[in-house]
């Protein structure tokens, strides 16, 4: 399977609201580092990869991902979704539509890379099953 590769101008880029304040928090700079180092020079990483390897869980890009999902689902009520679902108008569920159109591939990607495909379809496939069976109640 060979894609070809377009260049597209930096500028040209275009990323969703509030992704330039992530990519440019002091958490991720080790991150930007390490990828940036790896375009110019993959032998040249090491010290990047020790750099992040040092630093504590709550500063981890892989925390970030988790600690955004507890604090999103901490209160997670599915009686709340279902009114929400009924009193928006077309256009702001478009909105919420639009805003979750890609979550669950990149949140299968994200459990992917971390623990295996093989996980990662248990934790998926588990998750739909536990959905089909709930009657509309928090989980």
């Amino acid at each position: 399977m060979n894609k070809k590769i377009t260049q597209v101008p930096i500028k040209d880029l275009i990323s969703e609201e509030g992704a330039d304040e992530l990519l440019t928090s002091p958490e991720m700079h080790p991150y930007v580092r390490l990828l940036m180092t790896g375009f110019l020079n993959k032998q040249a990483i090491e010290p990047h990869l020790k750099e992040i390897a040092s630093l504590p869980l709550e500063k981890r890009y892989v925390w970030r991902v988790a600690s955004a999902l507890k604090w999103g689902f901490a209160d997670f009520e599915s009686v709340n979704v279902e009114v929400d679902r009924q009193t928006l108008s077309p256009d702001d569920l478009q909105k919420v539509a639009d805003l979750l159109r890609l979550r669950p591939t990149q949140f299968c990607i994200f459990l992917k890379t971390l623990f295996g495909t093989e996980n990662m379809e248990r934790m998926m496939l588990s998750g739909i099953a536990t959905a089909k069976q709930s009657d509309g109640t928090e989980a």
